[in-house]
């Protein structure tokens, strides 16, 4: 008995509205694409995404709930502010579960996905080569997860997740220590490191460099960033 052809028809996509949009925030916050103190409002929101209120409300109360969103007193949410100390427990939290991460995914991660992290570290470079800092946290994001996805720990690559939500608008403060030449941030950056070393399949090296690369980042962001409880200039 032959199978009866098919008739040409895609196949329809069964993720409820409400969750893509909650995705699509998400993936918004760990790639920097908000800034912190910037306000956020159901409706403009739900314009730009091309939706109703509604989904859009229940993302931002999900956000709320994980850190990610401030609630303010006429509705709308704002991207918190960052202080040093938060910024600095934030990425102490960042370093040990993404060297954890790291270190699982190089037994796991495969060829055609190591050339994916391979492509995306190249994307990274060139963004930092463009001074162009959308672009580079964007390529940033996708670098790293490109890695942590493989690690075979749904719950770790939620709370690194988490963690990126809070942080990631801050990380846009790279453009103004960096006074626009962005590429002075690879002398930082050791995105190159850990990939030669998840392609040796060397685990301890891979979870080094990302560590390096975090812990660096964030010491040069503490020492050069404005925050928020820092003193007014005199």
């Amino acid at each position: 008995m032959t199978d009866k052809p098919g008739l040409g028809l895609s196949s329809i996509d069964a993720v409820p509205l409400h969750e893509k949009v909650y995705l699509e925030l998400v993936e918004a916050l760990m790639s920097g694409h908000f800034a912190p103190g910037q306000k956020l409002t159901s409706r403009k929101l739900a314009a730009e995404l091309g939706t109703s209120d509604m989904p859009v409300r229940s993302a931002l109360s999900r956000l709320q709930s994980l850190r990610a969103l401030s609630a303010l007193p006429n509705g709308s949410m704002e991207v918190p502010l960052m202080t040093a100390e938060r910024f600095r427990q934030l990425m102490e939290a960042r370093i040990v579960l993404e060297g954890a991460a790291t270190e699982a995914a190089a037994g796991l991660i495969n060829g055609n996905n190591l050339r994916t992290v391979r492509r995306n570290c190249n994307d990274l470079t060139n963004a930092a080569r463009a001074s162009d800092i959308g672009l580079y946290l964007r390529s940033n994001y996708e670098f790293k997860f490109s890695i942590y996805r493989h690690c075979g720990n749904d719950q770790m690559v939620f709370l690194i997740e988490t963690l990126w939500m809070q942080v990631g608008p801050f990380l846009r403060s790279y453009a103004g220590v960096f006074e626009g030449a962005l590429l002075g941030i690879l002398e930082i950056d050791y995105h190159e490191d850990a990939v030669a070393a998840l392609e040796a399949k060397d685990a301890a090296r891979a979870r080094d460099a990302i560590v390096r690369d975090l812990r660096e980042g964030a010491a040069y962001l503490l020492g050069k960033a404005r925050f928020h409880d820092a003193p007014a200039a005199a």
